[in-house]
C-alpha cells in the first residue's frame, strides 16, 4: 500500500559544543500505518533516553488512534457509538478536529470513514454518505459520543498529532536539534532540508525547514477504484490538487489542513490561510506537475 505522503529528507551536520561526546542517531519503526524516524543530535546517553520515552510514547499514541487495533481507543468508538471518559490527548485531538472542521468550512471531517469502508468493500455508498457530518458528533471530557452510522478516521490529523507530541517530549528533554517523522515532518533547529514530491510529477521543489513542521497530501497515492484514497465529506468534484504541502508551527494544523484542501480551489485555500491563527505556506501541484505557492 503506498503512503498519501511523499516527503525526502537531508541534513547537515550539527554544531556541537567543544568538550561533548555528542553524535547524531536516527532511529526507524512504523506507528499508525506510516513510517517512523526519529533523528536526534546530542550526547550519547541523553538520545538513549530520549529514544526509549518516545518509543513508548508512540505505542501510546497507537492504543488511541490507531484504525488497525481493536483494542484502541478509536476502534472501540467505533464499534461502540461512545467512549467514555476519553483520555486528555484524545480530547485534545477531538477540539482539533473541531476546529478544522470550522476553518475549512467542512472540507476536513473525519466522519468520512464509513464511505471509505463502503468504496474500499463494496458496501451502501449511500447509506455511508448520509453518515457523514462531523457536527452530529458529540465530545465533551466525559464521552465522546457518534451518531448512528457514524465512525471516526483520525488517519488525516493522528500522524501529524504523534509528531507534536513526539517533538515536545524532545523539546522537553532539552533537544535543539531532532527531525521526527510519523508520516508528517516537524524540525527542531535546522534547517532540515525536505523534498517534496508528486506521485506523477515527481520531486517538484524543495524547502528548508527550521523550527517547523510540513505535511503532504497526494490523492492518487492510493486508489478505491478510480477514486483518490482522500475523500470529499462536502461531496462535491474531484481534487482540485495532485498534491497539497503544507507547513505550519504545527504538525497537526498542517496534517489536517493538506488534507482537506486537496479539495479545495484557490481562491478557498486563499481564505483559509488569511483566517488561520498563525504562519502557514501552502505549495500546490496541479494535475499537470505546476507548483503554484500560497
Amino acid at each position: 500500500m503506498k503512503r498519501r505522503r511523499f516527503l525526502t529528507i537531508s541534513a547537515a551536520m550539527a554544531l556541537v559544543p567543544r568538550g561533548v561526546a555528542a553524535e547524531e542517531r536516527r532511529w526507524t519503526g512504523r506507528a499508525l500505518g506510516a513510517e517512523v524516524s526519529i533523528t536526534l543530535f546530542g550526547p550519547v546517553a541523553q538520545t538513549e533516553a530520549a529514544l526509549t520515552t518516545c518509543t513508548a510514547l508512540l505505542q501510546e499514541i497507537e492504543a488511541e488512534y490507531s484504525l488497525y487495533d481493536p483494542a484502541s481507543s478509536l476502534s472501540r468508538l467505533n464499534r461502540d457509538g461512545e467512549l467514555p471518559w476519553p483520555s486528555p490527548k484524545m480530547h485534545f485531538l477531538m477540539g482539533l478536529v473541531g476546529e478544522l472542521h470550522r476553518m475549512t468550512r467542512g472540507r476536513f471531517d473525519p466522519t468520512v470513514q464509513p464511505l471509505w469502508q463502503a468504496l474500499a468493500g463494496g458496501g451502501d455508498v449511500t447509506a455511508a454518505r448520509r453518515a457523514i457530518g462531523w457536527q452530529r458528533v458529540r465530545a465533551s471530557v466525559e464521552q465522546i459520543t457518534l451518531a448512528p452510522g457514524q465512525a471516526l478516521t483520525l488517519n488525516g490529523i493522528a500522524q501529524g498529532f504523534a509528531t507534536d507530541l513526539v517533538t515536545g517530549v524532545l523539546e522537553e528533554q532539552g533537544f535543539e536539534r531532532a527531525l521526527v517523522q510519523v508520516g508528517e515532518m516537524r524540525g527542531l533547529g535546522g534547517p532540515w532540508r525536505v523534498g517534496i514530491s508528486d506521485p506523477d510529477a515527481g520531486l517538484v521543489t524543495t524547502r528548508d525547514l527550521r523550527n517547523r513542521a510540513i505535511a503532504t497530501s497526494s490523492p492518487s497515492a492510493l486508489m478505491l477504484g478510480d477514486m483518490g484514497h482522500i475523500l470529499d465529506p462536502l461531496g462535491e468534484a474531484a481534487p482540485h490538487w495532485s498534491t497539497v504541502s503544507v507547513e505550519a508551527g504545527s504538525a497537526a494544523l498542517a496534517d489536517g489542513l493538506s488534507t482537506a484542501l486537496v479539495f479545495a480551489d484557490l481562491d478557498e485555500v486563499r481564505r483559509v490561510k488569511a483566517e488561520t491563527p498563525g504562519e502557514i505556506r501552502v505549495l500546490l501541484v496541479d494535475a499537470e506537475g505546476n507548483l503554484r505557492t500560497v
